[in-house]
């Protein structure tokens, strides 16, 4: 059974959800939805909590995959079987490959992409799985017991 402990100013709601969890994944950004995907393509279940539910996915501003650093982990995580190069390539507006005047060893693969269809298709990728439930709330506290978490305090 998962706690999920609601505060409205001074009031507390509790909120218990009904099906326990293996792991409780806190934000729902890039790094959120490849930990959630990841423990349920390993047959575990996983609460993601996020501030809100719309947000789940949602690029900045300048919505590019890729570049040095972030391209090595963008070719990692696929290596591991996640989404984010999916859905890059899927998303993707224009491909390029930065710092082509220079020595190959730092050529480096860049996709600029529509960051709506990007979000629509993680959040489509995670809706997906009966593994992964999504619940609304600012995670403040774990509630701890036994060297476990049984629960989660949450604001909002």
């Amino acid at each position: 059974m998962f706690l999920a402990i609601f505060v409205w100013g001074n009031r507390f709601h509790v909120k218990h959800v009904s099906n326990s969890f293996d792991v409780i994944v806190v934000g729902g950004g890039h790094a959120g939805i490849e930990a959630a995907l990841a423990v349920s393509r390993l047959d575990k279940t996983c609460c993601v909590l996020t501030m809100d539910k719309l947000a789940v996915g949602r690029m900045s501003c300048n919505p590019a995959i890729g570049g040095q650093a972030k391209g090595q982990m963008v070719r990692e995580i696929d290596a591991l079987g996640g989404v984010m190069g999916l859905a890059a390539d899927r998303s993707g507006l224009q491909f390029k490959i930065l710092n082509r005047s220079k020595g190959k060893a730092v050529w480096s693969p860049r996709a600029q992409v529509d960051k709506r269809t990007y979000e629509q298709y993680v959040n489509a990728y995670l809706y997906s799985s009966n593994r992964i439930k999504v619940v609304v709330g600012e995670a403040v506290s774990l509630q701890i017991k036994n060297n476990s978490v049984e629960g989660v305090l949450l604001r909002g």
